[in-house]
């Protein structure tokens, strides 16, 4: 049987519990075994995004010694932690004989939840059913940072009874962007209003992200603005008979 080591993320462990037991729930179908390694911890990248890369690369040796002997491949439900561990994690160690080869290890098994079934599993199909129109944004470290983008929507397209519909200007941010809505708050509020006007034009009242972050962010700001529309990460979708 398959083995894979499943990274949560902080907010999903933290905030979203049901879409790391929408994820389990889909491997397990699959016939693939899922570990899940309780000494991990976050991947760093809030930290490496502020500029703090002495405190994110003690996060990520952390990391690195979790999962290094760990079987199998490394799935996560986050474009944005799987951009990290590719990508930044190679550049805090750039230099570094030791360390660098072990991060160059980790990062060639991480894998986003719909890259890990599409590419890898080469599934586009689960049998998910929703009665309904759902829309889909593209979540920015998803979509430019790994460049994933047909694997979530091939697995959209697939479902059954549901009606799959474009979103305005997709490929703009929500205005998450991790600490930059810290950092400019006014220019992310006014991001997110953005994408809000064009989840209505689209009419769609499910908008689907493979993001925790866009997910709090895009559904904060539809409460606080008292919207019906819901968003929802594809797991869930996906998990949905």
């Amino acid at each position: 049987m398959t083995t894979v080591q499943l990274f949560i993320t902080c907010l999903t462990d933290s905030f979203f519990p049901q879409t790391g037991e929408a994820v389990v729930d889909i491997l397990h179908r699959l016939g693939i075994n899922v570990d899940f390694a309780r000494e991990q911890t976050c991947c760093g990248q809030p930290q490496f995004n502020a500029g703090l890369r002495k405190d994110a690369r003690a996060i990520a040796e952390h990391t690195i010694k979790v999962f290094e002997n760990a079987i199998g491949d490394i799935v996560t439900p986050s474009g944005s932690c799987a951009h990290h561990f590719r990508h930044n994690y190679l550049e805090l160690f750039e230099g570094d004989s030791t360390w660098l080869p072990r991060a160059k290890a980790i990062s060639e098994r991480v894998f986003e939840f719909t890259e890990y079934l599409v590419d890898k599993l080469n599934i586009t199909d689960l049998g998910a059913r929703w009665d309904g129109t759902l829309t889909y944004h593209p979540s920015c470290h998803t979509l430019r940072g790994i460049n994933v983008d047909r694997q979530p929507r091939a697995l959209l397209a697939n479902i059954h009874g549901a009606t799959l519909v474009d979103l305005p200007n997709a490929e703009e941010c929500c205005g998450f962007g991790g600490v930059m809505s810290v950092e400019h708050p006014e220019l992310s509020a006014e991001w997110l209003k953005r994408k809000i006007s064009n989840l209505e034009a689209s009419q769609a009242p499910t908008l689907v992200v493979t993001d925790a972050g866009c997910l709090m962010h895009i559904a904060g700001g539809l409460s606080r603005q008292k919207k019906s529309q819901r968003v929802m990460h594809i797991a869930e979708v996906l998990n949905h008979q």
